[in-house]
């Protein structure tokens, strides 16, 4: 499949059996996060392969249900800056450990 983008429809083929998924994130050329609908467990993100997606058209039954999954996601930095300043993990609190307290002589 050519590059996608996210919040495209996509259909995942895994194994002998088609998922209708909506594309949340492309860490890598070879890895795409996927949000499906596991029958067992609700809407889940996989991670799949970009040869495992067709794009599709039309709206699926679950595409609701992935569209919430997908909104209530902490998504990371953006994929602009991988590493870089805005990679921090935002305020220290404590640089350093604390020193040795004296008992007061």
């Amino acid at each position: 499949m050519a590059q996608t983008g996210d919040s495209e429809l996509v259909k995942v083929t895994d194994g002998g059996r088609s998922l209708d998924g909506i594309v949340f994130d492309m860490p890598s050329r070879s890895k795409v996060t996927v949000a499906v609908m596991d029958p067992a467990r609700g809407p889940v993100f996989r991670t799949v392969h970009p040869d495992a997606l067709t794009e599709r058209s039309d709206a699926g039954p679950d595409d609701r249900a992935l569209s919430m999954l997908i909104r209530r996601t902490w998504q990371g930095t953006p994929r602009s800056a991988p590493g870089g300043a805005a990679a921090s993990r935002g305020q220290d609190g404590h640089t350093r450990a604390a020193t040795h307290r004296t008992t007061g002589k």
